[in-house]
């Protein structure tokens, strides 16, 4: 029963799916007629369409055709057109711009250039396409014609516009490198700016269209000249303004903190060390075998020649560097150095044939025995070699010639520097030993003072001075040295120099008949010599190479005060010998013993008067050394004579008693007291 109605529910079910599908079925099979009939209708019309496409198109592209035909039709007429118009204006062009050429371009320099390009492309057109055309030499000759005027304006702008620069101007600006207080750079306006595009508009229009190189040529003779003149300008400021005392004549180097380029040796005069008045020497600047002076002036004409050079130096660095700035603004960066080397060479050739001058000059002298003459080298040679960086690198990319001329020249001055210092030790060693010319009072030796002058000048140029002896060393250059062995070699000269002075003054000491004249003329020598050295570096430049030079000379003083003490002895050996009469009070002198008392105080009256008489016209210029001797003479005479005096007051050795005992003990000291001064 139960299997039967299960059956009977499953059949619905199958039965009720299918007519479901059944009716599934035919919705699709509607739809895909409805579909198909869609499609057919599309078609229909898409072929009704293409076919209206295809008589549009049918109908369009004649007209189309037709259209761009005319177009290029109208487009070959205007380029026709167009290039007629532009052959046309060629032969126009002389016409519209013969004026403006021979008017020339002052004042209109753009018009100018704008006519010089019309012509310029009417004359590449002529010899392209019409050569033979009489259009072509028009053209070409209004071509010509403007760049000669082109060529005319450049250089008469160049020279209207170029100016030396004012020597006022030259000092400031060297002024500016050592001012510390200087925060701006100073620079230099050679031309004015309206004047200086000018000059690069025409300069590039010669160059890319002009072809010509020709006012290179005119700029730098210009430029030359301008510069040339300036450094000679400031010559003459130099010759009109300049005096011994080194002064600058520009407001902004009266305000400078450091030496300018014109610090060089001072010319000292020369004072005997503890002397209360000035001690007339030879000036170092004198020749040492010279007994007359330079003429008056003769001095400081050469200070302001020095100066003048030193700074004429420096100007001709800075103005070349502005120079050089000037040109790389108007002259092609290809032809620059060339011509920038061209510039520079007159104003170079002259610099450099002055320090020949000098150098020639120095020699001169040096073959006079005139060594101070090497004191003009020092500051130059210095100032030289301090420069020497900034020529080089303003030098770069000049000829070789040209850069060498600065080395060449400071070889030149060490050569003869070294020459002279050589030659000057030698002088000091063989100067020789005339009566004439020693001090009647044994005082300083002129050789000594202008000695130790000379050597106190070359502190100021210790370095320069050492380089020039190391450029003499065998196979060798000073570059190959520190400065340590310099200073060494300095130093060696030095001792050479104290140590032929010493041999040359023990020689002429000898000259003196009195031997005690010839020891206080040492003693004033050594005393001056080592005075000397201690108020100046010089003693730590001999100490470099002797030690303890300073307790050398204090013996050799004290040799030579020995020596002179030795002139006392004929006054105080009567006094201090034996075989003195002993004398007993009740008891009566033999004539023998009073004979022997009066002789010795006889002896040493005559030999006090003497030698006070004698040695009151020494001089011992030194206040110091002179009180110690005075001293030192009081102890050893009174001390004896006193004893002497005490023994015998009261021997009646005589019935003239003023006459032997004719000085008192403390009239003896006055008269030591006295020593050494010409106007007790």
């Amino acid at each position: 029963m139960i299997p039967s109605e299960d059956a009977a529910v499953r059949k619905r079910d199958i039965e009720d799916r299918l007519r479901q599908e059944q009716e599934t079925l035919s919705f699709i099979r509607e739809s895909l007629e409805k579909s198909d009939q869609l499609t057919k209708n599309m078609v229909s019309i898409l072929s009704s369409f293409e076919s209206r496409l295809m008589q549009l198109e049918n109908s369009i592209i004649p007209v189309h055709k037709q259209t761009e035909n005319l177009q290029r039709l109208q487009d070959n007429v205007d380029k026709t057109l167009s290039c007629l118009d532009h052959v046309i204006s060629y032969y126009h062009v002389a016409k519209d711009t013969e004026k403006i050429i021979k008017e020339g371009p002052a004042g209109r320099l753009e018009e100018y250039l704008s006519c010089m390009a019309k012509i310029q492309k009417a004359v590449e057109y002529f010899q392209d396409n019409n050569p033979d055309s009489p259009e072509l030499n028009r053209v070409k000759f209004l071509f010509e014609k403007g760049k000669e005027s082109l060529e005319s304006e450049f250089r008469n702008l160049l020279t209207r516009n170029s100016k030396p620069v004012p020597s006022v101007v030259i000092l400031d600006l060297i002024a500016g490198d050592d001012d510390i207080e200087t925060t701006d750079e100073m620079t230099l306006e050679h031309l004015p700016e309206n004047i200086l595009q000018d000059l690069i508009c025409i300069s590039g229009w010669l160059v890319e269209y002009g072809r010509n190189l020709d006012f290179m040529n005119v700029y730098y003779q210009i430029r030359s000249n301008q510069l040339d003149r300036s450094i000679r300008g400031l010559k003459e400021h130099f010759r009109k303004n300049s005096s011994s005392s080194g002064i600058l004549y520009s407001p902004a180097m009266q305000n400078k903190r450091k030496d300018t380029p014109s610090k060089k040796a001072i010319k000292r005069p020369v004072f005997i060390p503890g002397h209360d008045h000035e001690l007339r020497v030879k000036h170092l600047s004198e020749p040492l075998s010279d007994k007359h002076g330079p003429p008056a002036g003769k001095e400081d004409i050469m200070d302001s020649e020095i100066d003048s050079y030193i700074h004429c130096i420096s100007a001709f660095v800075k103005l070349v560097q502005s120079e050089y700035q000037l040109l790389t603004d108007i002259i092609p960066e290809h032809h620059q150095k060339r011509t920038f080397d061209s510039l520079i060479q007159e104003a170079l050739d002259s610099l450099m044939v002055e320090g020949e001058n000098i150098v020639s000059t120095a020699r001169r002298a040096i073959m006079r025995h005139d060594y101070s003459a090497v004191l003009t080298i020092f500051p130059i040679l210095k100032h030289l070699k301090l420069m020497k960086q900034e020529f080089d690198q303003v030098l770069q990319g000049t000829a070789a010639s040209t850069k060498n001329k600065l080395p060449v020249l400071i070889t030149s001055m060490e050569t003869t520097g070294a020459k002279a210092l050589e030659e000057f030790a030698d002088s000091i060693k063989n100067d020789p030993d005339k009566e004439y010319n020693m001090p009647k009072d044994g005082t300083v030796h002129e050789l000594t003072s202008n000695a130790i002058l000379f050597l106190q000048q070359l502190l100021d140029f210790q370095e320069t001075a050492s380089a020039m002896l190391a450029s003499q060393e065998i196979g060798t250059s000073s570059s190959s040295y520190n400065s340590e062995f310099n200073r060494r070699l300095l130093s060696n000269y030095i001792c050479k120099i104290l140590g032929n002075l010493q041999l040359n003054l023990h020689s002429k000491a000898k000259v003196y008949e009195d031997a005690a004249l010839g020891a206080v003329f040492l003693l004033n020598n050594f005393n001056y010599i080592l005075k000397s050295l201690e108020k100046s570096e010089l003693i730590q430049l001999v100490a470099v190479s002797q030690k303890h030079p300073d307790k050398a000379y204090r013996s050799h003083i004290e040799e030579q005060l020995q020596t002179y003490q030795r002139s006392w002895l004929k006054v105080t050996t009567p006094l201090t010998e034996g075989n003195l009469p002993a004398f007993q009070p009740g008891t009566k002198l033999k004539d023998k013993e009073r004979q022997a008392i009066k002789d010795r105080f006889k002896a040493f009256n005559d030999g006090l008067e003497e030698l006070c008489k004698i040695q009151k016209s020494w001089a011992i210029p030194d206040k110091e050394q002179r009180d110690t001797i005075r001293r030192a003479q009081k102890d050893n005479v009174t001390v004896a004579y006193r004893v002497f005096w005490q023994r015998y007051s009261n021997v009646p050795f005589t019935k003239n008693v003023e006459k032997y005992m004719k000085y008192k003990v403390e009239q003896v000291e006055e008269m030591i007291e006295k020593l050494f001064d010409t106007s007790a």
